[in-house]
């Protein structure tokens, strides 16, 4: 199961720090500040946050519940702690508090 939470614990950083880029720089970006050439360099942060990195993370949060055989509802919970800017930090903390 070691494989399986530093798989998670990977994926929830790489996630986090994306979501963050989302949250606070591409989106101000875009919507606050209406810069539209900035916005044409910070493109690839909503593509790589939507595209590989959220589905690599959901799938390694899903291997992880699996083989530690948690609750659909804690499964659920880790899958949404990706959707939050600081929540994957928090869920993984968790995992790894737990697993000790």
């Amino acid at each position: 199961m070691s494989g399986a939470i530093l798989r998670y614990r990977v994926m929830a950083w790489v996630a986090g720090v994306m979501s963050l880029l989302l949250w606070f720089v591409y989106m101000p970006v875009k919507y606050l500040f209406d810069a539209p050439d900035l916005v044409s360099k910070l493109t690839w942060i909503p593509m790589i946050h939507g595209m590989p990195i959220y589905p690599l993370y959901v799938l390694a949060a899903l291997n992880l519940s699996i083989k530690a055989k948690y609750p659909i509802t804690k499964m659920i919970g880790f899958i949404l702690a990706g959707t939050l800017p600081v929540a994957s930090f928090i869920a993984e903390r968790r995992v790894v508090t737990e697993n000790k």
